[in-house]
């Protein structure tokens, strides 16, 4: 020890500042790879307790249970002097008497086509020039419009998540109501794969 020491006291100052921020710079290098280690592994362990805890006891999903409501599906409409113009495929989703929920109601809906739009022609009082949604209340089963997956959902079948086809009657940016499930159903809102083992979010 007493030879380091005087072999120390030797050294030109220069050297030995040299040798000290080498020193200095190991340990800060050594103490970064050992947190990025330790990170890592923590990410690693976290992940595979996630994957394993949903293989055993089945990936958490929230749910609706589906019974027929009284939903509520808003459907643009644009209107000019009281009239607004709608295709034949839209026209038989307005009825007298619907809300325009910026102010208005329908007075009337054309049931022949307009020879000079090729469109029908959809009478309103009180709306003001513009782009509006129309309120079309309809009892019927709603899920949330992200729920259908390419004309399916996704339902809980003995803790498993199953894929069914189901018709769009109308839908728009929050809502979508459909056919093809029946009162009791649970539809899955969770992202999940056909055959996944499921756990339901309470």
């Amino acid at each position: 020890m007493r030879k380091i020491i005087e072999k120390i006291k030797g050294m030109d100052s220069h050297r030995l500042h040299h040798i000290l921020m080498r020193i200095a710079v190991t340990i800060f290098a050594l103490l970064v790879v050992y947190r990025f280690v330790s990170f890592f592994m923590m990410q690693n362990r976290s992940v595979v307790n996630l994957t394993r805890d949903a293989n055993q006891n089945g990936a958490p999903v929230s749910v609706i249970e589906m019974a027929q409501t009284d939903g509520v599906i808003y459907e643009p409409l644009f209107i000019k002097a009281n009239r607004g113009y709608v295709s034949g495929m839209r026209v038989g989703r307005f009825r007298t008497g619907q809300k325009i929920t910026d102010g208005g109601v329908i007075t009337s809906v054309a049931q022949s086509v307009d020879l000079d739009t090729g469109m029908y022609v959809v009478h309103t009082r009180g709306a003001a020039d513009g782009a509006h949604t129309v309120e079309i209340r309809e009892k019927g089963f709603y899920v949330p419009t992200y729920a259908v997956h390419n004309g399916n959902v996704f339902v809980v079948r003995d803790g498993v998540a199953k894929s069914i086809p189901v018709s769009v009657v109308r839908s728009d940016l929050d809502n979508a109501m459909i056919t093809g499930v029946a009162n009791g159903d649970v539809v899955i809102t969770s992202n999940i794969t056909d055959g996944a083992l499921v756990k339901i979010i309470k």
